[in-house]
């Protein structure tokens, strides 16, 4: 019998999906095709390999492990409590931020059935009650959150297969021709590359809250690999049904989706859309409010931010972590700094993704480090992701570096203060 407190395989697979699968799967298929084409498509096959190699890279990694922490574990395993340090305080400060926008991101959505909401007081009011309701839920307990998660998540699963199965009866093979723009520079892809990665980027967040799985040295190698599968199969037999049905008119979409949608299941197919969007962003926000405050436990646990911040209470959920993460959260939501926190987002993901993939060649090397899953073709894998995530670095915009480079370096004195402190603590 399983622990009912706990995760289980199923619950894992559908936490991933919940925070891969966000509002990006419902806007960006417009921008790839201003940007590609409908060679857009193998653009998403591109990113879907170099995220299945990252994946798998996380999935043997996770099959060594069963603390809480995913990404920074890994890295203060292997290279060392500083690196371990930058990595994680960036993943709980970027979790919190993205937390942030996802929650104004409904208000928005909301906005389109409800028009009121796009007015700043009231969107605002909406935002912070998710960050406050959704931490209240964490701090009853792994099973309201559990429950919630899966239900939410199977909501959003629900209309993307039903667009991808309808929609794939209404394509016009004429649609794809030509299958990539007459001049595609390195700049034109690279800029393609990074803006459909960030729709896979959350599969990192997976490992984060390990100890309330069940089993995590079995089954998080198992469910990050069927969750990645799962959704890079969902984005790209969307682009293709979007493509199929839209044409050229997909470039210039807002709503690239609910747009197609409405080629070929009228003003209904477009509501169920909209609805999608609202569960789906409302989904993300649960999967946010779950994993962002375990990132903060684990360093905690480690000695590298104050014990006090992984605290439990009787129903054994860090509340003072939880607390944290939602006080943060809410100045972030009055901020409204969106588009330089996509920015900050996307370029910090890659600081946990190369990290992640040369442990796992460190690892191999350690006696008593084997994992319960291997990624096949030996070192091949991870070189190759580590490779590719350097070159989609050298893609990005100044201020794209800047900001992600900005977050690591303000890690810096955050951990020699904690170092000292400790120091101080273990003379006296």
């Amino acid at each position: 019998m399983g622990d009912k407190k706990k995760l289980g395989l199923w619950s894992i697979v559908l936490l991933g999906i919940n925070a891969v699968i966000g509002s990006g799967i419902f806007l960006l298929p417009g921008k790839a095709m201003k940007l590609m084409g409908p060679g857009s498509i193998w653009v998403y096959v591109f990113d879907m390999i170099l995220v299945m190699s990252m994946a798998l890279c996380f999935a043997e990694v996770s099959g060594i492990f069963n603390k809480n922490g995913g990404p920074y574990v890994y890295a203060k395993e292997a290279f060392g409590n500083f690196i371990g340090f930058e990595v994680g305080i960036m993943k709980w400060a970027v979790g919190i931020i993205a937390w942030a926008t996802m929650a104004v991101g409904f208000p928005t959505a909301l906005a389109k059935v409800w028009p009121a909401a796009a007015q700043p007081s009231t969107k605002n009011i909406i935002a912070i009650l998710i960050l406050v309701v959704l931490g209240f839920i964490n701090i009853l307990g792994v099973n309201a959150a559990k429950y919630m998660n899966n239900i939410i998540t199977i909501g959003k699963l629900v209309p993307l297969i039903f667009f991808v199965a309808v929609g794939i009866f209404f394509i016009k093979g004429g649609n794809f021709i030509p299958m990539f723009p007459e001049k595609v520079t390195s700049g034109t892809l690279g800029s393609a590359a990074i803006l459909i990665f960030y729709a896979f980027t959350g599969f990192e967040s997976i490992a984060v809250a390990a100890e309330d799985m069940e089993n995590p040295q079995k089954n998080l190698p198992i469910a990050i690999t069927i969750t990645m599968v799962l959704v890079s199969l969902i984005y790209i037999l969307t682009q293709t049904v979007a493509i199929g049905t839209l044409g050229a008119k997909l470039a210039s979409s807002g709503t690239p989706v609910a747009d197609s949608a409405n080629v070929f299941l009228g003003g209904f197919g477009g509501m169920l859309v909209t609805a999608g969007t609202l569960v789906s962003i409302g989904g993300i926000n649960i999967a946010a409010s779950f994993i962002t405050p375990r990132s903060g436990v684990a360093l905690a646990e480690d000695g590298l931010l104050p014990a006090a911040v992984a605290k439990k209470n009787k129903a054994g959920t860090p509340y003072i972590a939880i607390i944290i993460t939602v006080v943060l959260a809410i100045p972030m939501v009055l901020s409204g700094s969106f588009t330089q926190l996509a920015s900050i987002s996307v370029i910090s993901r890659f600081a946990q993704y190369i990290p992640t993939c040369l442990s796992v060649l460190v690892f191999r090397r350690r006696k008593g480090m084997e994992s319960t899953f291997k990624i096949p073709f030996g070192p091949v894998l991870p070189i190759l992701s580590v490779i590719v995530s350097l070159w989609l670095l050298t893609q990005a915009t100044q201020v794209q570096i800047m900001w992600g480079l900005g977050a690591l370096i303000i890690g810096i004195p955050l951990y020699f203060i904690m170092k000292n402190s400790n120091k101080k603590v273990q003379d006296s």
